[in-house]
């Protein structure tokens, strides 16, 4: 079945008390309306039309995809009219399926079923029931249970307002039908706009059918109106990927200290400590373990590696199997740590290639750097990459040793076992096997007194 999806995202979001859009405040690291796009995109044979208006060129700026229809609502004047400037857009023969920008999680799942109930003598609306339905449209039914009509809680009698089944907002309609209707709303209510919902009672005036359906939680149709209604969505969402998580055999030290802000999969038998976050995509192999207050971004990270308390991963990074980072360390883009190696405390590497079972392991600085097997970098030790304008590399061979507080001037490389003492500026390459040490000479001097700090009168 064909469907044209439009989203309606043209409002201002008052009581988020921003100069930003409504929809382009993030959940999970992701606009609002950036996740209501990605699940309409789930759905087969479909077109996507966005009704903007405040703040238009902002969002379409955040969304330059070509796949977007753009629709400008002008004045603000309520659903109707805004599915009202989206109707050159639609086709005929394809079922029109409204969504909100501020509705962000909503299942795709949700959608194709809504969409599988629509007939050319039938639309769809999605409901759902609430204990406490202040401030939502509720729906009327009549003695058969056929849906009549929405009334808006403003609009509603008291009786009515005890109604608990309540519109979300979402229906399908065929686009002949929603063309032919929209037309014929009118303003007559509290609010002087013109309703969407109103075609629910056209459309039972003209003796079609309103199918229903319920999402599988109420939260899937929460919007965000305030930063308060964010946050709320923001820990539910949080809570669903812990759960999925946890069912695929990953340990979580507290479901309620996790973020995911992107995509994140995990081999069993993970361990995840508290507040660390994921960013982009990051995949862990089986058994990882990553200690508490860590930042992790667009890495692949082996089968065993161990990721100590508070580290930085900035990726893309790739760490093979058995490797151990931190604690405070921070991996840079372009890192790769090959099986067994060791990254420790306050070590920033960036643009390097670390070889199996190599050792960084104090207050060191590595980038644009090829290391080899077996290597051991002492604590202090900087690659001098950088003239102002161009990177060098340094190239460590297998086996070699760096003493403490080597600075390695590049381009420079250290040959296969080779050892470079202590305290050493490395400005030529090292030949294999050989110890270098260039660093001045001491000098003792004897008799030489300490100022002494003469005091004030």
């Amino acid at each position: 079945m064909a469907v044209d999806i439009v989203i309606l995202a043209a409002g201002k979001g008052t009581r988020m008390r921003s100069r930003l859009p409504k929809v382009l405040h993030e959940l999970a690291g992701k606009p609002l309306l950036g996740h209501v796009i990605d699940t309409a995109r789930q759905l087969n044979d479909s077109t996507l039309s966005v009704v903007v208006g405040h703040g238009a060129e902002l969002v379409r700026q955040r969304f330059p995809d070509p796949d977007i229809q753009w629709v400008e609502q002008g004045e603000q004047l309520g659903t109707g009219h805004a599915v009202l400037q989206a109707l050159p857009h639609l086709r005929a023969e394809a079922t029109t399926l409204v969504l909100y920008g501020d509705v962000p999680l909503i299942e795709a799942e949700t959608l194709a079923t809504l969409v599988e109930l629509v007939r050319d003598d039938s639309l769809a609306l999605l409901t759902v029931t609430l204990d406490q339905p202040t401030g939502y449209g509720r729906i009327l039914r009549n003695a058969d249970g056929r849906v009549t009509g929405i009334v808006e809680e403003k609009d509603a009698t008291p009786a009515e307002k005890l109604i608990r089944e309540v519109n979300t907002g979402v229906m399908a309609v065929p686009a002949g039908k929603m063309a032919a209707w929209l037309p014929t709303i009118g303003n007559s209510n509290a609010q002087g706009e013109y309703y969407l919902t109103d075609l629910i009672a056209i459309a039972h005036g003209e003796g079609l059918t309103v199918a229903t359906h319920q999402p599988a939680s109420a939260e899937e149709t929460e919007g965000v109106n305030s930063r308060a209604q964010l946050q709320v969505l923001e820990r539910y969402f949080q809570r669903r990927i812990a759960t999925r998580l946890m069912d695929s055999g990953v340990t979580l030290a507290d479901a309620g200290r996790f973020d995911c802000r992107g995509q994140l999969s995990a081999g069993e038998d993970c361990f995840i400590d508290v507040n660390t976050v994921f960013e982009g995509t990051v995949v862990l192999g089986a058994g990882v373990r990553i200690g508490p207050n860590c930042q992790i971004r667009n890495a692949t990270i082996g089968d065993g590696a161990t990721i100590k308390a508070n580290t930085v991963i900035e990726g893309p990074v790739t760490l093979a199997a058995g490797v151990e980072a931190g604690p405070f360390a921070r991996l840079r883009p372009g890192t790769v740590l090959h099986e067994g190696a060791r990254i420790g405390n306050f070590v920033e590497i960036k643009k390097a290639d670390i070889g199996t079972g190599s050792k960084v392991n104090h207050l060191s600085y590595i980038g644009d750097a090829v290391i080899g097997s077996g290597v051991n970098v002492g604590a202090g030790t900087i690659t001098c990459n950088y003239d102002g304008v161009n990177k060098f590399t340094t190239t460590l061979h297998d086996g070699a040793f760096i003493g403490s507080n080597t600075s390695l001037v590049a381009p420079v490389t250290v040959g296969a076992g080779a050892t470079v003492g202590a305290g050493s500026t490395v400005t030529r390459d090292v030949p294999a096997g050989e110890l270098t040490v260039a660093r001045g000479k001491q000098r003792n001097i004897t008799g030489w007194q300490r100022p002494v700090k003469q005091q004030k009168d």
